[in-house]
């Protein structure tokens, strides 16, 4: 294959160009030969006609006669051979050699010429007849002049040639000239080469399209769009760094003070008391790594719009009874109502199920976290052909709506003071929201108390499995 962009332009250019030659010089060497044909067939007709008009009769018989004339008609400088015949329709040989074809002689009416091979050689014939009367009586005479085609092959060499000659000049002149053009109208593509390649490897500043002709513009426009995402993500990333940063720190400050407390408490009588910091500690650490366990997933969040995750159909309804049955002890340590309202058997998107567990678990901590004691929690699950929809609903004490816009920040708590929480949980639910295609919305319950999460994914075919039983029993409409 040919990856040359200047050789396949070229080509592109050379294929019609050499077909048009080659057509061209197929016309102009049958236009040449039409000629030759004419200039030699009119030679010989006149001198068959010399010939024809020195016929004559004498003593009652016919008498032919071959002037000088009539042979330098067809004199040339390639010395080609000349025969002639003059014969009557009693086949009678009045002149000239007598074995001349016999299928040649006295045409119908007009002059017939032909091309025959006499001898070894290729000869121009062409046959007159002349009509005489000689007492009452019709005479018809046929004169045959026939000549070699030397000078006629020559005619046509020296017509067809000079114009073959030039359409390949030509052609060769297009080819250079091409060559040259294009050339010249790549060098500001070679200079966006040049202007890449010489970039800092850290530079993220759009391209400038410079002297670049309008047809390599959108190149331009697509790496600048490129560039855009990339300076985007890596925006992202300074922010998820310099916010988990500015998160760790405080935790690590803090178990850095209780370890320098505790090393001092040497004492027996304070052993309380370096209990108490021991499982200040111990408490510090926990909140550590719940917060690093969300960063991690939050960064997993972030990147799965990307092709680097697997996408499969995902049961939703089949991971949520899971995060349910999962996260049903802590329901039940506050009496919490935690009950699954659907009228499914599958509800299946397209996405990662590990992430969407993550969502779901999210979702429902967040809503187990904020709701009171005795109070409740309902995750419902509807769907069409279309999209599922799935929502989460508490009677707590709800947010407020000139905040819900803001709760989706990282790092934003809408929490009573000493109230535990990271303040990424909706923050990871939409980022993995967003890579599915769906929505999420936050909406006051249906009491006018409490908080209903709404997410709206895209729904997708089942997933063909084998010896799997549509009939068999899901977990729905079921208290936890």
């Amino acid at each position: 294959m040919i990856i040359s962009l200047r050789l396949r332009l070229l080509l592109w250019l050379l294929i019609p160009l050499t077909a048009f030659v080659a057509i061209s010089a197929m016309l102009s060497y049958r236009s040449a030969r039409q000629t030759a044909d004419l200039i030699q067939d009119h030679a010989l007709l006149a001198s068959a006609q010399v010939i024809a008009g020195e016929i004559q009769w004498l003593d009652g018989l016919p008498h032919a006669s071959v002037p000088p004339a009539a042979l330098e008609l067809l004199v040339s400088p390639e010395q080609d051979q000349v025969y002639y015949q003059v014969i009557t329709d009693q086949d009678s040989l009045l002149a000239g050699r007598p074995d001349f074809p016999l299928a040649l002689r006295f045409p119908l009416s007009a002059p017939a010429f032909s091309t025959i091979d006499y001898h070894g050689q290729m000869l121009r014939v062409v046959s007159q007849v002349r009509t005489l009367y000689n007492a009452g009586q019709l005479h018809k005479i046929a004169i045959l002049v026939g000549q070699t085609r030397h000078a006629r092959d020559q005619m046509l060499a020296d017509l067809w040639r000079p114009s073959l000659h030039r359409q390949i000049a030509m052609l060769l002149l297009a080819v250079a000239l091409v060559v040259i053009g294009l050339s010249m109208e790549l060098r500001p593509l070679m200079h966006l080469k040049d202007q890449l390649a010489a970039r800092d490897t850290t530079s993220l500043s759009p391209i400038k399209a410079g002297q670049l002709q309008l047809e390599l513009r959108p190149i331009v426009e697509a790496i600048n769009q490129t560039i855009q995402r990339l300076n985007t993500q890596v925006s992202a990333q300074k922010r998820f760094i310099a916010d988990a940063a500015h998160q760790l720190r405080t935790p690590l400050t803090l178990l850095d003070s209780q370890i320098q407390f505790a090393r001092r408490l040497s004492d027996e009588n304070r052993r309380a008391e370096a209990l108490q910091v021991l499982q200040a500690m111990q408490e510090s650490s926990r909140n550590m790594t719940e917060l690093t366990n969300k960063l991690l997933l939050l960064s997993q969040a972030e990147a799965a719009n990307t092709t680097a995750f697997i996408r499969q159909p995902v049961d939703l309804l089949a991971v949520s009874a899971g995060v349910l049955e999962e996260i049903v002890d802590l329901a039940q340590r506050k009496n919490i109502d935690l009950g699954l309202e659907t009228k499914l058997q599958h509800a299946w998107v397209m996405g990662n199920e590990a992430l969407f567990t993550a969502m779901m678990m999210n979702l429902v901590d967040n809503a187990i976290r904020y709701t009171p004691v005795s109070g409740k929690v309902t995750v419902t699950i509807t769907a069409n052909n279309e999209q599922v929809e799935i929502g989460v609903s508490d009677n707590g004490p709800g947010i407020p709506a000139e905040v819900r816009d803001r709760v989706f920040e990282r790092f934003f708590r809408n929490a009573a003071p000493g109230q535990d929480g990271t303040g990424l949980g909706l923050a990871i639910v939409k980022e993995i929201v967003i890579a599915a295609q769906g929505s999420v919305t936050l909406n006051a319950s249906a009491q006018q108390h409490g908080l209903n999460v709404l997410l709206q994914l895209p729904a997708c075919t089942a997933p063909v499995m084998l010896g799997h039983d549509e009939n068999k029993p899901t977990k729905s409409e079921q208290q936890f």
